[in-house]
């Protein structure tokens, strides 16, 4: 299957809940418009989730007042197509790429409820990068999967 080169498609939510279910609804929308695998669907869905649920607890005020924007380019590079998304949000100047991951616990009494999102949107997406301009926060996710023709 050949997935089509698009971008870019943008969405704008509201940093809630409600926000986050119609991203996620949005998303899903898109991709299978497009032809992007289950399984990216999921590392997509995952990250944006993640991220999302991050604005609203920890971007404060200026989050909560303004729309986050989504957008959503898909590409081939060789034998491989990628999906780039990027999540623009109005809040606090946050650089989740600078922040150390949580140490693993050893023992599951060790373990602190929460803390591994920034982990967890590490290891599902490829690569990630993080720029605060204009007054938002955007992380930039790619996910890449082998091309079939």
């Amino acid at each position: 299957m050949t997935a089509l080169a698009i971008g870019p498609c943008c969405f704008a939510v509201a940093a809630d809940a409600a926000g986050a279910g119609a991203a996620s609804a949005w998303l899903a929308q898109v991709c299978a418009g497009h032809g992007v695998p289950p399984d990216q669907v999921y590392r997509l869905d995952t990250c944006l989730t993640e991220a999302l649920a991050n604005v609203i607890a920890h971007g404060g005020e200026g989050a909560l007042a303004a729309p986050v924007v989504l957008t959503l380019f898909l590409e081939e590079a060789g034998s491989e197509c990628c999906a780039v998304l990027e999540i623009a949000d109005g809040g606090r100047p946050f650089d989740p790429l600078a922040h150390r991951a949580a140490p693993r616990a050893a023992t599951l009494d060790e373990a602190i409820p929460g803390g591994l999102g920034l982990t967890m949107i590490r290891s599902a997406s490829d690569r990630q990068d993080y720029a605060y301009r204009g007054g938002q926060n955007r992380l930039t996710l790619r996910f890449c999967w082998p091309l079939f023709r």
